[in-house]
């Protein structure tokens, strides 16, 4: 199984577009190596039935515009490609960023990847 990213125009490096699902729901994630775990705002938990509030644990994040609460959670399931990971570890954001979902470290750790002329492929570790 692989799952392979694109980067959007403009972007800057180490950014690429990938579909998946969450909790086998479908989302778009923007990869983000730069990011430590998967990052979402409330918008989108909700969307994914995520009950952070219930689940989660508070905790604040630093961002460009300041710092925002944000909450937690683990993920039951995140799949991209062929890839699925159980128990992926999560930050849902207050308010609307990130507008996309960022798909970072804690996800990119367990699997392998690497880029190559503008695209990024993700495989299962062995």
């Amino acid at each position: 199984g692989t799952g392979r990213g694109v980067a959007p125009p403009g972007a800057p490096p180490g950014h690429y577009w990938v579909a998946g699902t969450i909790n086998n729901q479908n989302a778009q994630f923007l990869v983000d190596t730069g990011a430590t775990s998967i990052a979402m705002n409330e918008g989108e938990a909700r969307r994914l039935g995520i009950d952070y509030r219930a689940s989660g644990t508070p905790m604040m994040v630093s961002t460009a515009s300041g710092t925002v609460r944000s909450w937690r959670v683990m993920l039951n399931s995140v799949k991209l490609g062929g890839i699925e990971l159980l128990g992926v570890e999560a930050a849902v954001v207050e308010g609307d960023y990130p507008t996309e979902i960022l798909l970072g470290m804690s996800f990119l750790n367990r699997v392998g990847w690497r880029e190559e002329q503008g695209m990024m492929y993700i495989q299962a570790k062995h």
